[in-house]
Parts: structure tokens; sequence; C-alpha cells
């Protein structure tokens, strides 16, 4: 039993659903894989865009215009006689996506509402590649993760009953998976209310190793359009290196920090259960890319990991007292109340800094929480750069040109944070 994940470049046009289908078919035929499916492209991005005029009562209807004629665009692509049951079925997708675009309200929660139009760009994806698939004699079964995921009711960061999922999907897939191959979403879970929620951004990769801790998979194999998990973003970097192989604890690092290629929640349920996570790639399915597993290694070469567009706050005692615990207490419960991930902190005698992700309401709402209490600056944005298994030349080449506002070492990582500029180490 095995779980692959295709991400949103795998599935974002006509060429690449086909790609999924020539993947599929090199599998044995004993092989019934649980495919867990991103939306397409940059679907959530447009969504996303789509619900935030919605919730501010404004016109959404081109933007929305524009995510059908994609889906549809490719479909045609796929489908060309024009009367295949894909069309309808998109169809209903996109009228219960205007039906709860019409239903916001500015003044109703904003995270619950997102989650559940947000949610849609997984459920078309899937229903397309289910459709594709069946249409060129590859038999599989279409299965509403929803009702098998289950978390609680925080929006758009959902955590995972896992008691209540590990029940729903050993008692059900494997008989289904007997029979045919599963196609699901990643992304996305629901209460036992039946309302839809969200693992939060990037996380189809989660989903995937949800269901492989779950069905207890030999493997969970995440189709990327990289080589596989290479020491840097090549977007950002020159002269990557590709990891043959590279243990749970250090990629679990590497994902904390921020490496784009896993998400942070993937590797520890993988670990659990000393499930080999593959990363390879859709683009050349052939070639070995990099397996996460319970292996011995020495130092591995340094990797570089950018987290763009932070924060950072520094809390000042107003009466020039000393830092103390009771003070870290409210920053960290403010921080923990408005979902704000400490990504870097460090103290001093009458001060506190922590660097997080720069979203302006989450940050403007701790802000306002402290005021009272403590002199609060900030500078954003900026740059957070880790340098895990560094050395002299790494540090260097990172570092060089930079203004740094704060740094901090330890005997492995080195993390600093910057202003931003145009120059990466090549």
């Amino acid at each position: 039993m095995i779980v692959y994940k295709f991400g949103g470049a795998s599935v974002k046009d006509a060429v690449a659903f086909r790609n999924i289908f020539h993947i599929l078919s090199l599998l044995q035929d004993q092989e019934k894989p649980v495919v867990v499916v991103s939306a397409m492209g940059k679907t959530t991005n447009a969504l996303e865009h789509t619900f935030k005029l919605a919730h501010q009562g404004l016109s959404y209807s081109e933007p929305l215009l524009e995510i059908q004629q994609y889906h549809q665009s490719n479909v045609q692509n796929l489908f060309p006689s024009g009367n295949h049951p894909v069309y309808k079925a998109l169809q209903e997708q996109f009228s219960s996506l205007e039906n709860t675009l019409q239903q916001v309200r500015p003044q109703e929660d904003f995270d619950q509402q997102y989650d559940q139009v947000i949610s849609v760009g997984e459920l078309l994806s899937s229903v397309i590649l289910h459709h594709f698939l069946s249409s060129q004699g590859y038999q599989n079964h279409w299965l509403d993760c929803r009702e098998y995921v289950r978390t609680d009711a925080t929006w758009r960061e959902g955590r995972v009953d896992w008691e209540r999922t590990e029940n729903q999907i050993s008692q059900h897939l494997p008989s289904i998976l007997e029979n045919s191959p599963v196609i699901t979403q990643g992304f996305i879970g629901g209460t036992t209310d039946g309302s839809t929620t969200t693992l939060g951004r990037e996380g189809s990769d989660f989903s995937a190793a949800i269901f492989a801790y779950c069905l207890q998979a030999a493997s969970l194999t995440i189709w990327k359009d990289v080589p596989g998990l290479l020491n840097a973003d090549p977007k950002l970097f020159k002269d990557t290196i590709r990891y043959e192989e590279i243990a749970y604890q250090e990629a679990i690092e590497m994902a904390y920090y921020g490496a784009s290629v896993i998400h942070p929640k993937t590797v520890q349920p993988l670990a659990k259960r000393c499930i080999p996570l593959h990363v390879k790639s859709f683009l050349h399915p052939d070639k070995p890319g990099t397996v996460i597993w319970n292996c011995q290694h020495d130092r591995i070469a340094p990797s570089f990991i950018l987290k763009q567009n932070q924060c950072l706050l520094s809390f000042h005692t107003k009466d020039f007292g000393f830092i103390s615990e009771q003070h870290l207490s409210s920053i960290f419960q403010a921080l923990s109340q408005h979902r704000l991930k400490i990504n870097l902190m460090q103290n001093s005698a009458i001060s506190f800094s922590t660097c997080v992700d720069a979203d302006k309401t989450r940050v403007e709402a701790v802000r306002a929480q402290l005021a009272d209490e403590f002199v609060i600056l900030y500078n954003e944005p900026l740059h957070l750069f880790t340098i895990k298994n560094y050395d002299q030349p790494s540090l260097e080449k990172l570092t060089h040109g930079k203004e740094i506002l704060l740094e901090q070492r330890s005997r492995q990582t080195y993390q600093f944070i910057c202003r931003p500029t145009g120059d990466f180490p090549h």
C-alpha cells in the first residue's frame, strides 16, 4: 500500500494531468495507491483573492470567472467532446462555490468563511483527475477526504483528531483499495458537524502523510518540479545539491526552519511508523530523487533556507525593569492567541525580540493587546536566513554585503535577520 501526492505544479494544466496518468501507469497491477492532489497551479491564491473581495463587500465576479475559465479550458483539452460527465461535475462545484461566496459576510468570522471558499480548489482538481484517469481506462474511486480527515474547528489550521481520523481511514479505505486506487484531496479536512477546515497553506503534503500513517503504508512519494530534496531553493540559489538520502530528524528541522519542499508537519507521522518519504521529480519519474527515512549519515552539505516577508518585534518593559518569566508568559500567550508562529527569538536584560511572519492583522492585534505593558518596536519586511550544518565558507557566502539586524548561532544552525536585498549566493 502506497501513497502518492501531486502538488499544484504537477496538476497545473492538461499536460500535467496526462503526465500523472503516465506515472501511475508505471505501477504494477497490484499496486493501488492513494493519490492526494493539490489545487491546480495558483488556484489557491486566486481563490484567496476572490474571497477577500467578497469579505470586503466588493465585486468578485471577474476573478471568479477567471478561475472558472482556467479549469474549463483544461477540461476541454482533456475532454474535447464536450458531453462528458466531468462538465456537469465541474459546474456543480462552481455553483456551490458561487453560493458560498454570496453568503460571505464581513461581520462574520473571517477564518471560518475562508476555509469554506479556499477548500474548493482541491475538490476541483481531484474531480478532474478522477474523470480523466477513468477515461484512460485507469479505474479509480473518488473520495471526499473531509469525511475521513477529522479536525477540530481551528479554522485555517485545523488540528487533526488522530483517533477519529485513523478509525475512519483504517476501517473504510482498505476495502476500497482492494478494488481500485483512490483519488482524494490534500489540504482540507472536516469537523464532525460537517464544516470544512483547511490544514494550513501548503498542507497537502501533511494530508498525504496522514493517509500514509493511518494506512501504515509502505511509502509516501511526493512528486515535485525539482529532482529531490535540495540544499536550497533553486529559484533563489544557484549550484544546488540534491541529497540522496536524509534522516527524519534532519528533514524535520529543515522543514521547521522553512524549507519549501516539505510541509513542516509532514515528516513526524511518517517517522513514528518508519514510513519512507520519497521526494521525486514528476518531470523525470525514472530518476532516484531523495529518500527521507530512518538512516544514519555523517555531516551533510550545508542547507540554505530563506523565509521572506518577516517582521521583527521587540518588546521593551516600560519601567526599564528586567524581562521576567511573567513578561515572557504574556508575550507568548498573545502570540499563541493570535496564531503568530515564532521563527526566531532572543532576549536581553530589558527586551525580548522575536521574528514572525509579517501578517499585518495578527501583528497589530498582538501590539494592541500588549501596548499597556510594553513599548513595542518592529521592522518589516525582512528576510530570515537559516544555514543548517553551516561551515565558515557558507557563512561568509550568505552574509556578505547584508545588513544583519539580529543573529543566532548553535553548533549546527546559524540564523540571521536582515533587510531584503536582491543578492543571493551563487
